[in-house]
């Protein structure tokens, strides 16, 4: 694991996104259907438990949320299991207005509001 950053502001994280960078989304289904960062892989904090062995041990993993509370505790969630994760700062609020590409499964423009 990488003992260098916790923690990225968005616009740094569209930069490493754009590089090939892996985006861990920690929202619910709901919101990530409303809208979500194009190359995100959606993964609730709620399934985290159940479903760890998905994310990735090879990379650094970008974690976001809506606006960072959630995002944060799986940072340090995946940090103390040895994976290289770092919290997205502001969440996908942030991503928003710094303005990362957004994707919608919904039919509807994207939103993250």
């Amino acid at each position: 694991m990488s003992d260098e950053r916790e923690m990225i502001t968005a616009q740094e994280a569209i930069a490493e996104v754009q590089k090939g960078a892996y985006l861990l989304d920690v929202r619910e289904q709901h919101e990530w259907d409303a809208g979500h960062a194009s190359a995100a892989h959606l993964l609730p904090m709620s399934e985290l438990n159940a479903r760890v062995s998905e994310v990735p041990t090879d990379r650094e993993v970008l974690v976001v949320c809506h606006v960072g509370g959630r995002s944060a505790q799986v940072t340090a969630a995946l940090r103390q299991h040895g994976y290289d994760a770092v919290d997205v700062l502001g969440g996908m609020i942030a991503w928003q207005d710094a303005d990362g590409e957004l994707t919608s499964e919904n039919g509807r423009a994207p939103s993250v509001g």
